[in-house]
């Protein structure tokens, strides 16, 4: 793990990292978070969410919220994604996210997600969830919150089988999608939903 904030720690200044989790699912939002820490932080993560077991993403949200001096998260809802496309969603729920952080920054740190026009430097290395402590942070706020987000969704419609899935395209998923119907959470312009939807249309 690269510590890229040093040099800005260094000087007193603040720096943000940023990632976010749920592009892929077919149901619920993308969640993004920001994390900002004080300056020369020890470094207590050394890879992203998605090779950490549940029980190891629970243990780091709770290290995480206590050691930052900050913690934000955004949301792109099904309605934004779908009238954006999921990239534009992403980077509005970034901005929204950086925006909540409730003093300034010099530098902002992404996992491979452009920002521009911030009037400060941004680095968006690909894999910046394995290469950058704060990015990994943020990784990690933004599946808990996200996991969570779902598992709310699972006690409202439990015949979907949101705990498990999270919303991904599972098989478990599809077919109950095609068993139950779409959600007003389901993202209407992603492949499987789309094509079920037509189908519906055009056999009633």
């Amino acid at each position: 793990m690269e510590l890229l904030e040093k040099p800005y720690w260094e000087k007193g200044e603040l720096v943000a990292g940023l990632d976010e989790a749920g592009r892929g699912p077919l149901a619920g939002p993308v969640v993004v978070a920001c994390v900002v820490y004080p300056p020369f932080t020890t470094p207590f993560l050394d890879r992203d969410s998605k090779k950490l077991s549940t029980a190891e993403r629970e243990y780091f949200f709770k290290r995480i919220v206590r050691k930052a001096l900050a913690v934000s998260v955004a949301f792109a809802t099904p309605g934004e994604i779908e009238r954006l496309n999921i990239y534009q969603a992403t980077k509005l729920a970034y901005l929204k996210a950086l925006k909540k952080i409730p003093f300034k920054v010099s530098a902002v740190f992404t996992d491979y997600m452009p920002l521009k026009g911030l009037g400060i430097p941004v680095f968006s290395p690909p894999k910046g969830d394995e290469k950058i402590f704060s990015v990994a942070s943020a990784s990690v706020v933004a599946k808990v919150i996200r996991d969570r987000i779902m598992e709310c969704y699972s006690e409202i419609y439990p015949q979907y089988g949101f705990e498990k899935h999270k919303g991904y395209p599972t098989g478990e998923h599809i077919k109950a999608v095609k068993t139950f119907g779409v959600l007003e959470i389901h993202r209407r312009n992603y492949k499987p939903i789309k094509e079920f939807l037509k189908k519906k249309n055009l056999f009633g």
